[in-house]
Parts: structure tokens; sequence; C-alpha cells
């Protein structure tokens, strides 16, 4: 997706450059980020795409680096029950993606880009 510098691709990259902090930095996220860790213990950098709390469940949908999609279920009542994980390349995420959803992960690929090549200059 190209990207046009637009007001609401703004707003985005402000919010996934918080969901990035708070993945990483706060303790409530401690949890998440120790399954993505336990599957991608390689990650430069993730961030929050989608955020879905449920009843029992909270389902995370995170750009891992700038290639994988990864979508975790964590109970919120029993750390012990084993997450519900599911693995999705950026072509099969796009399939049926809306509009605004796009242009999110569009913005989240950029900052993943960003980042990754700054880590290798």
């Amino acid at each position: 997706m190209k990207l046009i510098g637009s007001k609401t691709e703004h707003d985005l990259r402000k919010i996934l450059v918080k969901s990035n902090e708070l993945l990483f930095k706060s303790e409530e996220n401690k949890r998440l980020l120790e399954v993505v860790r336990s599957l991608y213990p390689e990650m430069k950098v993730a961030y929050i795409i989608d955020w879905i709390p449920e009843q029992g469940e909270d389902i995370y949908k995170l750009l891992i680096d700038n290639n994988i999609i990864l979508e975790i279920q964590l109970d919120q009542n029993n750390a012990e029950i084993k997450p519900i994980i599911e693995f999705k390349s950026i072509t099969q995420y796009l399939q049926g993606l809306s509009k605004q959803n796009q242009i999110k992960l569009g913005v989240a690929l950029d900052l993943a880009s960003k980042y990754l090549d700054n880590m290798n200059s």
C-alpha cells in the first residue's frame, strides 16, 4: 500500500508507536510480550495492529518485524491457559481487510521497515 502522508496516516502512526512502547515497556502487556518472544526470540520490532477485548480473552493482532502477522488469544483470568496462536503472511492478512485497516497495516509496515533499516545501518 502506498502511503500519502495523510492526517489518518499521521494519527495511526502515533497510535502504532504508542502500541510498540506499551508492548515492550508496560506491565499489562508483559504476558503478551512473553508469548511473542517465545515464538520469535529474534524479533526486533512489533506493533499491535488490532486488539479486541472479549469477555474472557483478549485477541491481539501484531505485526512482527515487517513480515508476519501474529494473532494471539490470551485468557484474561488464567495465565495457565495456553494462548491460541495463528500466523498469517502479509498477503493472507490483507485479504478482505477494510481500507482503514489496510492503511494501518501500511503505516505499521513503514514503521517496521524504517526501524529495521536503522538497525542495519
